[in-house]
């Protein structure tokens, strides 16, 4: 569980948990980001998908090409286009946390986390599905011809399961890049209102005390200004003959 919230912990030093823009790159530092590492394992799972699917997937059968997922064509496709897409998207995103550190527009973060979020659930969801299908194939499927390819099948089938996880990491880490942004927002919005801002000075107070103490009345000074005129004034003055 510590090794978890280890992985999901996220830098909130600036918008939508990134650093700040404009700050100096350090390649060690970006290269063990937890959103860095993960994105890796995902573009390394899925070269291997692809890899084992494309090279061993078909076989030559009655002079037609068969696939080993039990002859089902559409799931060798299947595979390679999950395989694929998932390498180039990897790749994609890699790139975007190297410029997500250098965004200064509060959208194009948020933009870009939302686009982050939404593409790591659903080849999360795509995965699952190669996984399922993959599998049923296989275990309907008779043995190949001397046992070439089965170990390249077996393993494409692991790991869709490992990417499974991989992309499911790159998911909530995203949804928590999200939830920090939006409480930013919340907060920037709720200072800067200007209703608000009329309420602090009102009542003497002001958000960016820390340590949430009031200031004192706006009634106050005027009242003892009005008490001290009221004993000026009844002070006892000599009268003049």
């Amino acid at each position: 569980m510590d090794m978890l919230n280890q992985i999901l912990s996220i830098n909130n030093g600036g918008a939508y948990g990134g650093g700040k823009a404009g700050g100096a790159f350090d390649p060690l530092t970006f290269a063990m980001k937890p959103q860095v590492v993960i994105r890796a394992l995902c573009w390394l799972f899925s070269v291997v998908v692809f890899g084992c699917i494309s090279s061993e997937g078909w076989t030559e059968k009655d002079g037609k090409e068969y696939c080993l997922y039990n002859g089902d064509g559409m799931a060798c496709k299947y595979g390679n286009m999950v395989g694929v897409f998932g390498f180039l998207a990897s790749m994609g995103f890699m790139g975007g946390e190297f410029l997500f550190e250098r965004m200064s527009s509060v959208k194009s973060r948020k933009r870009y986390v939302m686009a982050d979020m939404g593409f790591s659930a659903l080849w999360t969801f795509m995965y699952f599905v190669a996984f399922l299908y993959l599998w049923s194939q296989w275990s309907s499927s008779a043995p190949p011809p001397l046992g070439i390819g089965a170990g390249s099948m077996k393993t494409a089938i692991w790991f869709c399961l490992f990417s499974i996880v991989s992309w499911a990491l790159c998911a909530l880490m995203a949804y928590k890049r999200f939830l920090i942004g939006a409480g930013d927002e919340f907060t920037s919005a709720f200072e800067t209102d200007p209703a608000n801002v009329v309420h602090q000075q009102a009542y003497g107070y002001s958000m960016d005390n820390d340590n949430d103490q009031y200031s004192a009345s706006p009634f106050g000074q005027p009242q003892q200004v009005g008490m001290e005129q009221q004993q000026s004034g009844m002070e006892y003055q000599q009268p003049t003959y």
